[in-house]
C-alpha cells in the first residue's frame, strides 16, 4: 500500500480545490457508485475533473452566467458531484435540495432564487415541475441527471449536455478556464434552502471562503489511502463539507444509502465518514438483538467485556482530564480520586486487553472494522449511545454547527474525547456564551467565576465559516448577528475542560403557564431509549404542564400474535397505552434528575408516524410547527380534556 503524509490541498475557492486535486492524485479513484455488493464504479480524479470542464462548457453554452443560481436537486450519487463540479467550473453557485421537496417548497426556492437553469435526478421530479411551469416565470430549462430516465418534450439529458461540451472543447472552447479565473473567495459558493424545524425555507448564503475554511481547519489526520462512506443527503451543507474535506485529501468517497448501509460498511471498511445520531441509534438497536439472540454464553461475555472496556475508558478519561466537568473539582477530590481511577485501571488494563481483542472487536467489525473516526451531526446525540460506542472502541465525535456556519463550529478531536461535549470550537473559530435576556458575555468573562464557565446561555460565534447571510432578507440578516456575532439559537456551557456543551435549543424551549422554562429535547431523547417509543415531541407551550405525542415502535408490540399492522391500531390499543403510561413515569421521573415541572402528565399516540421530508428533516429533527399543524386535533383534545383515555 502506497503511504501519504497528512497533506491537505490550500485553495482559494472550491472550483481552484477541484483543479489542484486533479493535478495532485491524478488517477486515484474519487468517488465510487455502489453497482452491487463489493462492486463498485469508482471514477478517478482526474476524469472527473474532465468531465466538469465538459458539462460546465455545455452549461456555458446553453447560457449559464457567471454568478447565476443553478438549481440542483437530488440524492446522493455520481451525477451530483459532477453537477456540482460543473456549476462550480462555470463561475455559478447551485442551490441544492432533496427529491423529496414538496411542491410549494419547490415553487418557493425556484421562484426566490431566480432559477433558469434546473438539474432534477428523477423522472418523477421532472413532470412535478413541468406540472408548475406556469407559475415559474424565471426557469427556462429542465436538465434530467438520471440516464435511465424519460425525459419529455423540451427537456434536456445531462449527458447530451455533456457530450456537446466535450465537443465545444474539442473545437478549442476554452471560456471555461477564463470562468474558473474569475471567481473570487468572497463569491457565492452554494444558496441553501434550510428545511428547519420552524417557519419557511431560508437561503442561506455560503462563499467559497466559507467552504475552504471547513477544509482547512476540520481536524483529523488522513490521506488518501482513506475511504468515506457517504450516505447522509448529500444536498446538506454537512455531508457536503466531508465530501469537499475527503477531495482535499485525496480520499475516496462511497455514495450508499439507507437500505445498504450495513452491508457496504462491511464492504467498504470506510475509515471516515459523516454521521447523524439517527442512525447510531438503529445501529446500536441491531447490536443490541444480536447481542439478546446469540448464544446465553456469547451474551455473558458481551455484558463482560463492556463492563471492562467502561471501567477501563472511564479512568482512562479522568486521568488524562478527558472527563466531562461542569465545575472545577477541588484539590481534595482530586488526591481522593486519582489514586482510584489510577488503581482500577492497571488492575482491568489486561482483562480489558483479552476481552476487547476476543468480544468487542466483532462489534467493531459491524462498522467495517477499519473506522478511524466519524462525525456525528444534525442533531444531539444521547448519552447512552455516545457512551455505548465510545466504550466498544467505535470513536463517534460529536460535532456541533449550523448550515448557516458551513457547517462546523466545534467537534471534539479523537485526542480530546470528551463524551457528553461537542469538543471544543475548530481552529479560527472564536465563541462567546452570552445571557439571552440580559445580552451579558457570561464567557468568556474574567469578572465571572471560572472566567465565565459553567455559565449557561446563548451560543454565538465569530469566524471564517460564518454564512454571507440570508438571500433577500436584510432584517433577518442582521437579526441574525449581535456585535458582529452570529446568534445560533442554541443554547450552551463551555466546561472546565475547555468544551462546548450543548443544552437545547432556544426557539425550542417551552414556556409553562407558570413560567418555568422547559428544553423539550433531553426529554425526548430519554423517551427515545425506549424499546416502545419510536418518536416523540413534548408540547406544553402556555400551559400548566408538559405533555406528550408518541409515535409507538410497531416492531416492539406483538398484536394478536403477531407484529402490530399499523400506528392506528397500536394507538386504540389499550394494553398498550398502559404499557407507554408506564414507560413515560419510570423514564421521566424526579429519580432519573428531572425537575417536577418536567414530569409529563398526558399523552397522545399518534396514528401514523413521522416522515422525513414531512414532519422530519432529512437529518431526522421533528419540524415542530409541522407536527403542531399536523396534529392541532389531538392537541386541543389533550388539554381540553386533560387526564382522559390516555391518563
Amino acid at each position: 500500500m502506497q503511504i501519504f503524509r497528512n497533506e491537505r490541498i490550500e485553495a482559494d475557492t472550491i472550483a481552484g480545490l477541484y483543479q489542484k486535486a486533479a493535478d495532485r492524485f491524478d488517477t486515484l479513484p474519487a468517488f465510487a457508485t455502489r453497482e452491487k455488493a463489493l462492486q463498485w464504479k469508482a471514477v478517478s480524479y482526474r476524469e472527473l475533473y474532465h468531465q466538469g470542464l465538459d458539462l460546465a462548457t455545455g452549461l456555458i453554452g446553453l447560457g449559464v452566467e457567471a454568478r447565476e443560481h443553478v438549481g440542483l436537486f437530488s440524492e446522493n450519487r455520481f451525477e451530483w458531484i459532477l453537477t456540482d463540479y460543473a456549476v462550480q467550473f462555470c463561475g455559478a453557485a447551485d442551490v441544492p435540495r432533496g427529491t423529496d421537496v414538496s411542491d410549494h417548497e419547490l415553487e418557493y426556492i425556484v421562484n426566490h432564487a431566480g432559477i433558469k437553469v434546473c438539474f432534477v435526478e428523477t423522472e418523477a421530479l421532472q413532470h412535478r415541475l413541468l406540472r408548475m411551469k406556469e407559475r415559474l416565470p424565471a426557469l427556462q430549462h429542465i436538465i434530467v441527471m438520471d440516464p435511465a430516465a424519460r425525459v419529455a418534450e423540451g427537456v434536456k439529458r445531462l449527458k447530451d449536455i455533456q457530450h456537446k461540451g466535450a465537443a465545444l472543447r474539442k473545437g478549442g472552447d476554452a471560456r471555461v478556464f477564463d470562468r474558473i479565473k474569475s471567481i473570487r473567495p468572497e463569491d457565492l459558493f452554494t444558496l441553501i434552502y434550510t428545511s428547519g424545524t420552524t417557519g419557511r425555507p431560508k437561503g442561506v448564503m455560503l462563499t467559497h471562503a466559507n467552504m475552504i475554511s471547513q477544509t482547512q481547519n476540520l481536524p483529523g489526520i488522513h490521506n488518501p489511502n482513506d475511504r468515506t462512506l457517504s450516505v447522509l443527503p448529500i444536498w446538506h451543507v454537512f455531508e457536503r463539507v466531508i465530501e469537499m474535506y475527503t477531495i482535499s485529501f485525496g480520499g475516496c468517497t462511497y455514495y450508499s444509502n439507507i437500505k445498504t448501509l450495513g452491508e457496504d460498511m462491511v464492504n467498504v471498511e470506510p475509515t471516515f465518514m459523516a454521521s447523524a445520531p439517527r442512525l447510531w441509534e438503529k445501529i446500536h438497536e441491531k447490536i443490541l438483538k444480536g447481542v439478546k439472540k446469540s448464544h446465553p454464553v456469547r451474551q455473558i461475555l458481551f455484558h463482560i467485556a463492556y463492563f471492562l472496556s467502561r471501567q477501563y475508558r472511564v479512568s482512562l478519561a479522568f486521568l488524562t482530564n478527558k472527563t466531562l466537568s461542569i465545575r472545577k473539582r477541588s484539590w481534595w477530590e482530586l488526591m481522593l480520586l486519582y489514586p482510584f481511577h489510577l488503581l482500577r485501571w492497571l488492575i482491568v488494563l489486561p482483562w480489558f486487553g483479552f476481552f476487547n481483542a476476543a468480544v468487542l472487536e466483532r462489534i467493531r467489525l459491524s462498522a467495517g472494522g477499519s473506522l478511524g473516526a466519524t462525525i456525528s451531526g444534525g442533531g444531539a446525540l444521547p448519552g447512552h449511545i455516545d457512551r455505548f460506542f465510545n466504550n466498544v472502541g467505535i470513536p463517534v465525535l460529536e460535532g456541533y454547527g449550523l448550515t448557516e456556519t458551513s457547517p462546523v463550529i466545534s467537534v471534539r478531536p479523537r485526542l480530546n474525547l470528551v463524551v457528553g461535549t461537542v469538543g471544543p470550537p475548530i481552529r479560527e473559530t472564536e465563541l462567546r456564551i452570552v445571557d439571552p435576556d440580559t445580552g451579558q458575555v457570561l464567557f468568556p468573562n474574567q469578572d465571572l467565576a471560572h472566567g465565565g464557565r459553567s455559565m449557561r446561555g446563548e451560543i454565538q460565534v465569530r469566524g471564517p465559516q460564518v454564512m454571507k447571510g440570508y438571500y433577500k432578507e436584510e432584517e433577518l440578516t442582521r437579526n441574525a448577528f449581535q456585535d458582529g456575532w452570529f446568534r445560533t439559537g442554541d443554547l450552551g456551557m463551555v466546561t472546565h475542560n475547555d468544551c462546548l456543551k450543548i443544552l437545547g435549543r432556544s426557539k425550542a424551549t417551552i414556556v409553562l403557564s407558570s413560567g418555568e422554562n422547559v428544553e423539550p429535547e433531553p426529554i425526548e431523547m430519554r423517551l427515545q431509549q425506549s424499546r416502545y417509543i419510536d418518536n416523540c415531541m413534548i408540547v406544553g407551550q402556555d400551559q400548566k404542564s408538559l405533555a406528550v405525542l408518541i409515535v409507538p415502535a410497531l416492531d416492539a408490540f406483538d398484536h394478536n400474535g403477531s407484529q402490530a399492522a399499523s400506528h392506528a391500531e397500536l394507538a386504540q390499543d389499550h394494553e398498550v397505552q398502559q404499557i407507554v403510561r408506564q414507560e413515560i413515569r419510570t423514564l421521566i421521573s424526579p429519580s432519573n434528575g428531572f425537575k417536577n415541572y418536567e414530569l409529563i402528565r398526558d399523552f397522545r399516540m399518534l396514528d401514523r408516524s413521522f416522515k422525513v421530508g414531512h414532519e422530519l428533516t432529512n437529518l431526522f429533527k421533528v419540524k415542530r410547527h409541522v407536527v403542531t399543524a399536523e396534529f392541532n386535533d389531538i392537541l386541543q383534545d389533550l388539554y381540553t380534556n386533560g387526564n382522559s383515555k390516555n391518563n
